[in-house]
């Protein structure tokens, strides 16, 4: 941890302002990021409800933030003392964000701009993977948990996603046979609810599982679900892929 920069609250204003639209709510020296946020003090406020089932000590320990934002769970890793922490975004605009903020609060973090689907470009593995808020964000989910999966994750996930539909979560059984249809009717069968438009006026809102779907989806990608502190957020622990699973990289054109 290096030394917060010294700057007065009417500088840190000026510089949180001039970065535009805040979605995470931060105490940055005394300067909320987001004080009119729809959700006060998110993440912060959400992270509290499962903060506990994330180890307390990281001493020398790798963390990777796929989807970091504004870096929130990034310094959070850093105050429990994780080595290494590498934040990642599509999103320069927050990237700068988390920049100004590992700056302000002296939590020192990597941040860099790279999609959840270019992660085999780092080449190395995380002790910690945080891959909240992104799913269903994607057009390709699954492919971006197998991809997490293969390149980046050495052992603990930490994943969240927005859920619509039934929140018990179903186990289907092993098999059924083709003229057996009835429980795909069931509501909690895992299902993917496909956004082709908007949803809550977001463009980039593309699927909503339901909580069966979402414990299906990290199981199929080798993820084993260790803890389940509230609806939505998963611990998890990186073990073999079952059959069948593995990421998918298409053709860039003809063979030669």
């Amino acid at each position: 941890m290096s030394a917060a920069v010294t700057m007065t609250q009417d500088e840190i204003r000026r510089r949180v302002e001039a970065l535009g639209e805040w979605f995470h709510d931060m105490d940055l020296g005394g300067v909320r990021t987001a004080p009119n946020h729809f959700l006060w003090g998110y993440p912060e406020a959400k992270f509290k409800h499962f903060s506990h089932v994330v180890p307390a000590d990281l001493t020398g320990k790798s963390v990777l933030d796929i989807g970091c934002n504004a870096g929130f769970y990034s310094l959070e890793m850093k105050r429990r003392g994780a080595a290494r922490v590498l934040g990642i975004d599509s999103d320069d605009r927050y990237l700068a964000q988390a920049r100004l903020a590992s700056e302000v609060t002296g939590l020192e973090a990597e941040f860099r701009n790279l999609s959840v689907y270019e992660v085999g470009a780092l080449g190395e593995r995380f002790d910690l993977v945080i891959f909240m808020g992104v799913l269903y964000h994607l057009r390709h989910p699954l492919l971006a948990l197998d991809l997490i999966h293969e390149h980046v994750a050495k052992d603990l996930l930490l994943f969240q996603s927005m859920q619509r539909g039934a929140t018990e979560a179903m186990t289907p059984e092993g098999d059924y046979p083709f003229t057996e249809t009835a429980h795909f009717d069931e509501p909690a069968y895992p299902k993917l609810h496909f956004i082709e438009h908007r949803y809550s006026n977001d463009p980039t809102n593309w699927w909503a599982p339901n909580a069966a779907a979402a414990e299906a989806m990290l199981r199929s990608a080798g993820f084993a679900i260790l803890e389940h502190p509230e609806q939505e957020v998963y611990l998890c622990r990186r073990v073999e892929a079952p059959w069948g699973a593995g990421a998918a990289y298409p053709v860039k054109g003809p063979r030669a």
